[in-house]
C-alpha cells in the first residue's frame, strides 16, 4: 500500500473503469493495485477487509485516515466530492447526475452484464436468456440515445454520469448488441473516448480489446468461468 493518496484496487472491467476514468478526470493521485478476477484474486481475506462484497473496484483514502470506499458508484461519488467536481452542489443538478448514475448502476450495468455471462461466457447456449438480457441492454441502450438527442451530457455538464455509463456503452460489442443507429449515443461515446482523461482511464491496470471475436474469446473463459461457477 502507498503511504499517500489513494489506492485503487481494480481490474479492466466496466466498473474497474468507472474508478479510474474517475480519478484520471479529477487529476487525483493513485496507485493501482491490479486484482486479476480470472485468478480468483479479489477473493482474500485482505480485500474482504476492504470490501466484503469482494469485488473490485475498491479504493482506500490515506489522506482521510486509511477511509476505505466500496461499490463503483459510491467510489465515484466519494470522489467527486473530495475533488469538488463532476458532482455539481445544487441539489436539482445533482439529483440529476445521481438519478443518470442510477440508471447505469440499476440498469445498463446489471443488464449488459448478464448478456456479457450468457453471451460470451456461459457453457451452456441458452438463447432465450441471451435475448432476453441483449434485447434489454438495446432498449436502455435507447433511452440513452432519446436523452442525448437534446442533450451534449447525460445531466447538463459532464459528469460521473457520462463515465459511469460510458464505461459499460462502450463495450457493446462484447455483449453482442449493436449500436450503430444509435446516432446520439454514438456522437457522446466518441467524444468521451476522446478525453484524455477518460482514454487514460480505460488503460488501467492494463489496456484490453473487448473486440476480439468470439473464436479468440471462447475456450479460455469458457473454461474460466466454469471454475468460478463451480465455487
Amino acid at each position: 500500500m502507498s503511504a499517500s493518496g489513494i489506492d485503487l484496487y481494480t481490474w479492466a472491467t466496466p466498473n474497474g473503469w468507472k474508478a479510474s476514468c474517475t480519478l484520471e478526470e479529477l487529476q487525483i493521485p493513485y496507485t493501482p493495485y491490479p486484482l486479476d478476477i480470472m485468478k480468483r484474486q479479489h477473493k482474500t481475506p485482505e480485500f474482504s477487509r476492504l470490501n466484503p462484497n469482494e469485488k473490485i473496484p475498491a479504493i482506500v483514502d490515506h489522506e482521510a485516515g486509511d477511509f476505505a470506499v466500496f461499490e463503483s458508484g459510491a467510489i465515484m461519488i466519494y470522489l467527486a466530492e473530495k475533488a469538488g467536481r463532476l458532482l455539481p452542489t445544487e441539489f436539482k443538478a445533482r439529483s440529476r447526475v445521481i438519478q443518470w448514475l442510477m440508471f447505469q448502476m440499476g440498469g445498463v450495468g446489471p443488464m449488459q452484464g448478464q448478456a456479457n455471462v450468457f453471451f460470451r461466457y456461459f457453457p451452456e447456449r441458452l438463447p432465450g436468456a441471451i435475448a432476453r438480457y441483449q434485447n434489454e441492454v438495446r432498449r436502455l441502450y435507447g433511452v440513452l440515445d432519446q436523452r442525448l438527442a437534446d442533450n451534449e451530457w447525460l445531466a447538463a455538464d459532464f459528469s460521473i454520469a457520462d463515465i459511469a455509463n460510458w464505461s459499460w456503452c462502450r463495450i457493446h460489442n462484447w455483449a453482442g448488441v449493436a449500436a450503430d443507429d444509435l446516432p446520439n449515443l454514438n456522437r457522446w461515446m466518441a467524444a468521451i473516448e476522446q478525453r484524455p482523461g477518460c482514454a487514460k482511464g480505460v488503460r488501467i491496470p492494463h489496456e484490453t480489446n473487448y473486440n476480439k471475436s468470439d473464436a479468440e474469446s471462447a475456450g479460455v473463459f469458457v473454461k474460466d468461468v466454469q471454475s468460478i461457477l463451480g465455487r
